[in-house]
């Protein structure tokens, strides 16, 4: 068994992040296994090196440890752009240059009823789908670029399905339901050759992860996710999503939350030990 923990350097790690990365390393340890930490820093603009400093310090006050190098994605640039002319010169990528508000304005029409979400938010409505596309051209730059979730199904053929152990396991799905709950996901930014949904599963590939595990709130991008390992010929995870930790209000805990921040915790005197108790563990 290979877990990892994955977090953004954006800002202080807080209770859920504990809980992720406790869940994570208790399962490889009881498997005799391995875990892994992971920096995804795709955020260049948020990102920063205090905030990477503070997650190994963290981490280490918890008792948990890994292999070293560790993995960033900043270092693997030249990878997610390799899969991305794959995918382009197969015909499964379009340019788009649509703004969120094109987005939002294009969901809103009468003729559109009421706007549809999916994993990424507001289901992209197709408005860049039919321009022409020339995939023996070079991969374009400054623009982003998109699944075409529907020629995308229709190459892997087939019901899409993967194994879960956290929550209940969900059913096979479909074309038609993939396509109507996910739509065309941004796989390349305008800035930066890649996404979320890009770089961790090619990471995970790499890094010969079995099982993965991460908040409940991941499950719906798992789709995503096995879509694009059937597309690049890569092994499918046992996946995990565990419950997530919330304030007294119900809310989910952000970075934003200094109050829940670990390092504040351990300034106030807790141990780990009371870190595993605040969270259930």
């Amino acid at each position: 068994m290979i877990t990892r923990f994955a977090p953004s350097p954006t800002g202080p790690l807080h209770l859920g992040h504990a809980y992720s990365a406790l869940v994570a390393f208790d399962m490889a340890r009881a498997a005799g296994g391995t875990f892994l930490l992971r920096i995804e820093d795709i955020d260049t603009q948020r990102s920063k090196p205090a905030w990477e400093r503070q997650i190994y310090d963290d981490l280490a006050w918890l008792g948990l440890s890994w292999p070293q190098p560790v993995m960033r994605q900043s270092d693997r640039l030249p990878v997610y752009r390799a899969s991305l002319a794959r995918l382009w010169s197969d015909g499964l990528l379009y340019a788009c240059r649509c703004t969120r508000r094109d987005i939002l304005d294009a969901s809103q029409a009468p003729q559109e009823g009421a706007p549809m979400t999916g994993p990424d938010g507001l289901i992209y409505p197709g408005t860049c789908r039919g321009k022409p596309r020339t995939p023996q051209a070079p991969l374009p730059d400054g623009t982003a670029l998109r699944l075409d979730l529907a020629a995308a199904l229709d190459r892997i053929g087939g019901p899409i399905g993967y194994a879960e152990t956290g929550l209940p396991q969900p059913p096979d799905q479909d074309a038609a339901s993939l396509v109507a709950a996910v739509g065309d996901v941004v796989l390349s930014r305008r800035d930066f050759p890649g996404s979320y949904h890009l770089s961790v599963v090619l990471d995970d590939a790499a890094q010969g992860v079995t099982h993965v595990t991460r908040g409940a709130d991941l499950a719906d991008a798992t789709w995503i996710h096995v879509i694009l390992q059937r597309l690049l010929g890569l092994e499918t995870p046992v996946y995990h999503h565990h419950r997530l930790i919330r304030d007294e209000a119900g809310k989910r805990l952000a970075k934003r939350d200094d109050a829940r921040a670990l390092a504040r915790f351990r300034d106030d005197g807790a141990s780990p030990a009371d870190i595993r108790a605040m969270v259930g563990l």
